[in-house]
């Protein structure tokens, strides 16, 4: 399943690279889907759930950009100086915090445990 995810992966950007809207949008849910439930499965090793976690924000983060991008409101302004392509560091942001968490706080307390929840 996991290799799988990664073919969707690099289906969904080349998609995006080459502007193949309909392929692209339709990349974002097999992978996406695929991504939440390796998270599920390995929901019992806090390593594993952490850093499948932070994957599936960052597919989240890629999935809006890419969108944002084929739809032509990547440019424009939310507010200040922020168009809604920054938009994407919300989801990005949660993904260094969830391995934030994982490494400046869990691991430390944890050395020389199981990573079983």
């Amino acid at each position: 399943m996991e290799n799988l995810h990664i073919v969707f992966w690099l289906f969904k950007d080349i998609s995006w690279c080459l502007v193949w809207k309909p392929l692209g949008i339709a990349m974002i849910f097999p992978t996406l889907i695929i991504s939440i439930v390796i998270a599920w499965r390995t929901k019992q090793y806090v390593s594993e759930l952490c850093h499948n976690l932070a994957i599936t924000v960052w597919i989240t983060a890629n999935s809006y950009w890419m969108i944002s991008e084929f739809f032509g409101f990547d440019s424009k302004i939310v507010f200040g100086e922020v168009a809604y392509k920054h938009l994407a560091i919300i989801p990005f942001s949660m993904g260094v915090l969830i391995l934030g968490y994982y490494y400046l706080y869990f691991k430390p307390r944890h050395k020389g445990e199981a990573e079983t929840m």
